[in-house]
């Protein structure tokens, strides 16, 4: 596995490198450490771009040196441009398998630093990309166990993520809990802000309940065996849920709470990349946890 390390000089960079060092990898995993250097933020005094670099190396330089005191192989490089393209852009060129990056925290200004790096990322990235957050009060998730959230909807993209899940070492201890969530489509009319029973006739509405309870299900039952295969501890399923699968999702990692929450991604296309936006980025930005989005390439469809 690669891992690139996005950092920069805010406390959440310093929570960055601290889960890197600490939490479990596969063998042979690497690390690249990375400062990018907005060139553009300093086009009115050209002076100050040999400090932003220099500082940039300190960054890095310090970064790889806490990797390595864990025997962690680690390269870094300091970029030039905007951090949500030159940071993605560099990823995909490294051949990076995941992005970490740090969430500036859950204020209004934490999330618009978020959305205005985190989110750019989330959203160009190639590969899957974890949004690292710490709760205040608890230490850093990987020096104990982790209580581990896994959202899935049943198709390839969250299967493609609880495989991510389970060819992964977590901390001794570590509990996952699975979360299957269907939602109903409600088309984009006038009437789309009226109750369901509004809408659909009755007969209709039981039969779309009835298919959504049973891919819930199924869902469950798929990342359930997927997870245990791995023999990973899995708590006893919650009952099914059917609705908006942002407000489910980061209410149940709320109310658990979750250390991390993992969910697909599905893809890249205008289209995906609307639905990304809907579940998987509103998640990444309003999770008080840490979230994995598991982006993977998967085998194209025949025509």
């Amino acid at each position: 596995m690669r891992v690139l390390i996005a950092i920069d000089s805010s406390p959440a960079s310093e929570r960055v490198l601290e889960e890197a060092t600490l939490r479990p990898w596969p063998d042979n995993t690497s690390f690249c450490v990375v400062n990018a250097i907005n060139v553009a933020g300093f086009s009115e005094l050209p002076a100050l771009i040999d400090d932003a670099k220099r500082e940039g190396e300190r960054l890095v330089k310090a970064g790889t040196a806490k990797l390595a005191r864990a025997n962690r192989p680690t390269e870094s490089s300091v970029l030039w441009g905007p951090p949500r393209h030159a940071i993605s852009t560099y990823a995909e060129e490294w051949k990076a398998d995941f992005i970490l990056a740090g969430s500036h925290g859950h204020s209004a200004i934490g999330r618009f630093l978020l959305g205005s790096v985190a989110q750019g990322i989330l959203r160009k990235a190639h590969c899957s990309v974890e949004i690292v957050r710490a709760r205040p009060e608890r230490p850093s998730v990987s020096s104990r166990a982790m209580k581990i959230l896994v959202a899935t909807d049943g198709s390839e993209f969250s299967v493609a993520a609880a495989r991510s899940v389970a060819n992964r070492p977590w901390p001794e201890g570590t509990v996952f809990q699975i979360l299957s969530v269907q939602e109903l489509v409600v088309l984009d009319t006038s009437m789309a802000g009226y109750p369901l029973s509004a809408i659909y006739p009755a007969s209709l509405l039981e039969e779309l309940m009835t298919e959504a309870r049973a891919r819930t299900v199924a869902a469950e039952e798929s990342t359930r065996q997927i997870l245990s295969l791995a023999g990973l501890k899995i708590l006893d399923p919650q009952t099914s849920q059917i609705g908006d699968p942002r407000t489910i999702i980061l209410d149940t990692a709320q109310d658990w709470p979750a250390d991390l929450i993992v969910l697909g991604s599905h893809g890249r296309t205008g289209l995906d990349r609307m639905l990304m936006g809907s579940v998987s980025e509103a998640v990444a930005i309003h999770a008080h946890s840490s979230v994995e989005v598991i982006r993977t390439q998967l085998p194209a469809t025949k025509k």
